[in-house]
């Protein structure tokens, strides 16, 4: 179980920061000298963003691309350990995705998927991804991150299971603390990585609404596509809070 602090957070990512200083980058797309991402590499994920397929339970889902190639390449450089760099830019991506959606608003409530650590931790990947998503979009003009997400109990892992599994997997794992009063009334756009078989937006979703908050939508950095006339798995899309 990851037991890191806000504190522990703070320090590593100063040291992070302080080693990108020291030690050149390299791209995270193509290992370039040119880091985070070079001229090329972001060209290449400057997609128009998209409306995913839909999924049972699920709302409407916006996504910038696909889990392949570059995008699932700079997703998994961002998940090894460097958000400091890459969260600026793929919350521009991810700002590119909300925008799209038609959702974002002064009363829109961005509510991320919760990592492992504990909750309201500004440094969990997913929540930093919506905050510099946020950023992106307009500031307070675009919503607000509101961390409203709890895991009930330890989070099980969903690689590698079919979409029956993992929602049978994901069912109850998730609770939602109502919001301030001056924030309820808001509509939610809940926030992840990746969607797969949209268990986790779909759990998600049933415990926003079970706690009275309306859900208007999400969005992802990814959408992972099944090969036609196959189901959706999950290889190779461990989570940021699936235990390792």
């Amino acid at each position: 179980m990851n037991h890191t602090t806000p504190l522990a957070g703070a320090v590593r990512d100063a040291f992070s920061a302080l080693l990108d200083l020291v030690l050149p980058q390299l791209c995270a797309g193509c290992a370039g000298p040119s880091g985070p991402l070079c001229t090329g590499c972001l060209t290449l994920l400057q997609r128009r963003p998209h409306r995913c397929a839909p999924r049972p339970g699920c709302p409407p889902v916006w996504a910038t691309g696909p889990y392949a190639g570059h995008h699932r390449r700079v997703l998994l450089a961002y998940k090894e350990g460097r958000a400091d760099s890459l969260a600026p830019v793929l919350g521009g991506r991810l700002a590119s995705a909300y925008e799209a959606s038609g959702l974002a608003g002064p009363d829109t409530l961005l509510v991320p998927v919760p990592g492992r650590g504990p909750p309201r931790d500004p440094h969990a990947p997913v929540t930093r991804l919506a905050l510099a998503c946020l950023a992106r979009a307009g500031g307070p003009a675009a919503g607000t991150v509101l961390p409203l997400l709890r895991h009930r109990g330890r989070p099980r892992r969903q690689a590698g299971l079919g979409r029956a599994e993992r929602l049978a997997n994901r069912e109850g794992t998730l609770v939602a603390v109502p919001p301030s009063r001056d924030r309820a009334g808001g509509a939610a756009v809940v926030v992840d990585d990746v969607l797969t078989t949209g268990a986790t937006a779909a759990e998600a979703t049933r415990a926003l609404r079970a706690a009275g908050i309306r859900v208007a939508g999400a969005v992802v950095l990814a959408e992972r596509l099944a090969a036609h006339g196959e189901g959706i798995r999950a290889e190779g899309a461990r989570r940021f809070y699936e235990p390792s």
